[in-house]
């Protein structure tokens, strides 16, 4: 027979016999209920019954666990089922109640609870015993009550719960309702903001087209105005350009006519002072006697100085024959500058009627020769690429040769007055351009002379009758005028130096595969000219320091003794004819020159004049020895 699982409550016990409880009841509420109703039936009735509800029995599990007195799962048998219910009709037809009769084999019961097994075998013992009629008749009559309550309580409940699903439906549906409102709502509201929204946005839409329209009109406007504006603007700049470039031209063509003017005026001078010569040439053979002892010995060795022997001694003739004249130079170096003042004259020229001729601009050549130049430095490679590109330049079809060795003899020049010039650098590419192009010298050594006098050797001196006054006398000699204003002398000698120096530099410098056209043995003649021709004062003692600084060591190296009579005869000679001027401004100059002649500067090889291959350091760049120590201390020369 198929096994069923009934879940029942564990039977009170009253006076030994087992009440079952009515299995419809589910609520905790219910327990409760019949709980109360038992204790008001105890305490009403003044008999002592033995119905009165015990405390239920505590059951414990396999492990000692105190189980709980709440139902538990039984399983029965029908056919125990079917038995049980028999002996309970036959014992409620004798007015007794029979405990029904149990499986309990899953549960586990102590051993040690001895107690608990004791009243079990009682009850079983009680209920074979039979009652009184009285004791019967009343627990019928309990037994009745308790239906009676159960049954009402039992309506009572489904009343209960069939008012609570209705209640509950109604709010289920009141719910529904208030949902639905609320959803219709929201998609009202919706559409309500998506028409807001579409409507904002449109309008919106045109205020921002209409908005972009109008600042498009503006920026056409602004543009059209702007275009214009740069349009009157560069033909105004251009114009202006235009001017300045005529007066440009005109100011060149003034100060060349004045200077040949000048020019003329000296030859007329020196050719005056020559007649005058001759005339005193009685009074003069004593004075040109006394000259030549204290003039530089004649060398004896090969080369350079025997060469320079017979142009020393007609320098010799020549300073003789100029005695008094304001123009101190010797005649060959006189004429070396008017050949190369020529030259540049001439080239000039030709420049100047391409440009008529032709209506391309130059000046942008001039540009990129310039900013070359300004990139050259102490290095090898620089010094090289700077050159290759140089000599591209003059081999461009589109700027005639001329005018681009103009501009490279102009730049190159002016460049020697930069902060960040470096001579020995500089005259590095300029060996190595006119490697290429020898006429390119003359035209470079030109714009040196016309910069300054020094480098020729010449030197001219102040007297009232030949100059209106010391302004005119400064310009003559290489001073700038700026806005009408003469430059200090300060300016001039820091100038003066950089070009010294730069002349210096290019005399020796050597190198490999080509020929250097103004070397050496120029250097050489130009020392030989300056100690023969030129008095000693502030310009030429600046002048020849600088000279030494640069060219002192490649002289030494290759005429040694030679060089040294030199030597001997700037310390004998040039020196003290500076310190008898007793003029302090003179001391530091004449200082430095001293030091050169017995610290044997010469035998030292300047920094910078070895090109490095590679990069050097801010700290270790050769041109801040040359010019930094000059202008720091360049305000005691005067």
């Amino acid at each position: 027979m198929e096994a069923v699982k009934l879940e029942i409550r564990r039977p009170q016990i009253v006076n030994g016999i087992g009440l079952e409880p009515d299995p419809d009841w589910s609520f905790k509420s219910l327990l409760s209920e019949l709980d109360s109703l038992e204790k008001k039936l105890n305490l009403s009735s003044s008999v002592s019954l033995p119905f009165a509800k015990t405390k239920s029995r505590e059951i414990y599990g396999e492990k000692g666990t105190k189980r709980s007195s709440n139902a538990f799962v039984m399983r029965v048998s029908d056919e125990e089922f079917e038995d049980s219910e028999g002996e309970n009709e036959e014992v409620r037809d004798r007015g007794l109640v029979k405990a029904a009769r149990f499986n309990c084999n899953e549960f586990y019961f102590s051993s040690d609870d001895d107690s608990d097994d004791q009243p079990c075998l009682d009850v079983q013992t009680y209920l074979m015993n039979e009652v009184g009629l009285v004791e019967s008749a009343l627990y019928e009559l309990t037994h009745e009550h308790q239906l009676g309550v159960k049954e009402e309580i039992r309506n009572t409940v489904s009343a209960l719960e069939t008012d609570l699903m209705n209640e509950s439906e109604k709010s289920s549906s009141a719910h529904t309702k208030v949902e639905k409102y609320r959803e219709a709502r929201r998609e009202v509201e919706r559409k309500f903001d998506v028409q807001y929204q579409r409507r904002v946005a449109e309008g919106l839409d045109n205020h921002l087209t209409a908005v972009q329209r109008d600042h498009e009109l503006k920026s056409q406007i602004e543009e059209r105005k702007i275009r214009s504006d740069a349009a009157h603007e560069e033909a105004k700049r251009r114009e202006k350009a235009l001017q300045e470039e005529r007066l440009r031209q005109e100011k060149a063509k003034a100060e060349a006519e004045a200077k040949l003017k000048a020019e003329e005026a000296n030859r007329a001078a020196l050719e005056a002072e020559r007649i005058a010569a001759k005339e005193a040439a009685e009074k003069e053979a004593a004075k040109a006697s006394k000259a030549n002892t204290s003039e530089v010995p004649q060398t004896e060795a090969s080369g350079g100085p025997n060469a320079t022997s017979s142009r020393v001694e007609n320098d010799k003739t020549n300073k003789s024959e100029l005695a008094g004249n304001m123009l101190r130079a010797a005649e060959s170096a006189l004429k070396l500058e008017r050949e190369r003042l020529q030259k540049l004259k001439e080239l000039e020229e030709i420049n100047q009627s391409l440009r008529s001729s032709s209506n391309q601009n130059f000046d942008s050549t001039g540009r990129l020769i310039g900013r070359l130049i300004r990139q050259i430095s102490g290095n090898k490679d620089k010094v090289s690429t700077q050159a290759s590109e140089l000599v591209k330049i003059f081999n461009n079809p589109r700027c005639p040769q001329t005018i681009s060795i103009a501009y490279f003899a102009q730049k190159v020049v002016s460049n020697c007055e930069s902060p960040s010039h470096s001579a020995f650098a500089c005259a590095h590419v300029i060996v190595l351009v006119t490697s290429q192009f020898p006429q390119a010298m003359d035209l470079v050594l030109a714009e040196i002379h016309r910069a300054c006098i020094y480098t020729v050797p010449k030197h001219i001196s102040y007297t009232k009758s030949a100059f209106e006054s010391k302004e005119a006398y400064w310009k003559v000699i290489g001073y700038k005028e700026d806005d009408g204003k003469i430059e200090s002398t300060t300016d001039y000698l820091v100038r003066l130096d950089s070009y010294m120096k730069l002349y210096g530099a290019l005399v020796q410098t050597e190198v490999a595969g080509c020929q250097n056209v103004h070397g050496l043995k120029e250097g050489w003649a130009w020392l030989a000219r300056f100690l023969n021709a030129l008095p000693a004062n502030m310009y030429t003692a600046v002048a020849l320091y600088a000279f030494l600084q640069m060219a002192g060591f490649a002289l030494f190296r290759k005429y040694r003794s030679q060089f040294m009579k030199m030597l001997n005869f700037i310390s004998e000679n040039f020196l003290n004819a500076l310190r008898s001027q007793d003029d302090p401004d003179l001391r530091p100059i004449t200082s430095k020159i001293q030091c050169y002649l017995e610290d044997k500067l010469f035998l030292q090889e300047p920094e910078g004049r070895t090109l490095q291959s590679s990069l050097l350091s801010n700290n270790m760049a050769p041109e801040s020895d040359y010019h930094g120590p000059y202008h720091q201390q360049s305000r005691h020369f005067y």
